[in-house]
């Protein structure tokens, strides 16, 4: 279901809580919410106001893919880079790493299970950025 995007910084700035194979219908609720967006490439579940580490993101082809509770873990190539996020009016520089490791997870037949890949280029800042987001962090 497409949900109204949040900029309260009261709500954006709150750590999410750990999400589970039950957040599914959370995670249904960020892919549609972003997808409804123009221009939107991805989306954390707190900017619907939602408090869950659930995030999604497109890739090249335009295929929404959901990660649970992600962690960046490692960045090689840091840079400021300038950013726009639908939750705040104004770009915003903030330090990025072009090349990342990921862990996190992902649902598989009801299931959460461990991930742990390299990003790298415009998907890793995506990822980077919507990591803050769980982590409570506003740019």
């Amino acid at each position: 279901m497409v949900k109204e995007i949040c900029k309260d910084d009261e709500v954006l700035g709150k750590k999410c809580a750990r999400a589970t194979a039950e957040d599914a219908d959370v995670a249904q609720d960020v892919v549609d919410t972003m997808r409804s967006v123009e221009d939107c490439t991805c989306l954390a579940a707190n900017q619907i106001g939602v408090a869950k580490s659930v995030v999604a993101y497109l890739d090249d082809e335009g295929e929404a893919h959901v990660m649970y509770n992600p962690h960046v873990m490692m960045g090689l190539q840091a840079a400021r880079v300038t950013e726009s996020c639908l939750s705040h009016d104004e770009p915003v520089k903030a330090t990025r790493y072009a090349k990342v490791k990921v862990r996190y997870e992902e649902l598989v037949d009801g299931q959460l299970v461990q991930h742990t890949r390299d990003f790298t280029g415009w998907t890793a800042q995506m990822i980077q950025h919507m990591c803050d987001h769980c982590r409570g962090k506003l740019v």
